[in-house]
């Protein structure tokens, strides 16, 4: 490996040192709580949609939802165009694109319910049906799949006690398998809601079952093992759940 050029400090990847906190990494402190009118419009179709908080009855859209909705539209060239965020959006209040609100979702955009059907039919990121609060996505492609992955899948359904794709009595947990997250380099990669919990092995799953049992969707410290290669818990700023009403 050739030498550097020059050091710097601030980038991480030049010199080997990690000394940031997560919180640090993850820019939490910079970024505080996302309003739920979207803030600047540039910013207002970018949210996390896969949310702990799941409303199936809230109205699309009121209040601040409207005003972000309405935000959203102002960044694309027609309505049309502004169809997956404008879903983004939907699935961030109720926590699932059912039928009715591809419809209601069409309506607002001027497009046939057929049209908006295929799209969101395509996306799995789209939930079909009501999950969970806690929607867990255990990436089984080939590099997790040579690390294990198989084995934490079958863990994560043994300690929500569910069979694979269903949610569990609780309405707490579903559990399914995803293709690639991404995260080849952190196998085996979980993606639980709008976090990403990489290098997860299956002594690890009832600790994270557990904290998700006790403290919802949150920050998962890591333990206390001196392992280099143990679990890091990404983080994301947090977000308001819904208001609406039934």
């Amino acid at each position: 490996m050739s030498k550097i050029p020059f050091r710097n400090p601030g980038w991480a990847g030049n010199v080997g040192e990690y000394k940031l906190t997560e919180e640090q990494v993850r820019g939490i402190d910079f970024v505080g709580v996302r309003p739920l009118e979207g803030g600047h419009a540039a910013a207002a179709s970018t949210y996390p949609f896969m949310l702990e908080a799941k409303d199936p009855g809230a109205p699309l859209f009121e209040g601040p939802y409207q005003t972000r909705f309405e935000k959203i539209l102002t960044r694309y060239p027609t309505k049309q165009a502004a169809l997956l965020p404008a879903l983004n959006l939907a699935q961030e209040v109720r926590g699932h694109i059912s039928p009715e609100t591809m419809d209601r979702v069409a309506q607002l955009l001027e497009l046939s319910s057929a049209y908006v059907r295929g799209v969101a039919t395509f996306y799995t990121m789209y939930n079909k049906r009501p999950v969970g609060r806690h929607l867990v996505q255990v990436c089984t492609n080939i590099s997790c799949n040579l690390c294990g992955a198989q084995d934490v899948l079958e863990a994560f359904l043994k300690h929500t006690n569910t069979e694979m794709g269903e949610t569990s009595l609780d309405r707490a947990f579903t559990v399914i398998e995803a293709e690639c997250l991404a995260g080849c380099g952190f196998p085996t990669c979980v993606q639980i809601n709008s976090r990403y919990y990489e290098n997860v092995t299956v002594d690890e799953v009832p600790r994270i079952v557990a904290h998700l049992r006790g403290n919802g969707d949150g920050f998962v410290p890591p333990d206390n093992r001196d392992d280099a290669t143990h679990t890091k818990f990404a983080v994301d700023p947090p977000s308001t759940g819904p208001e609406g009403e039934e």
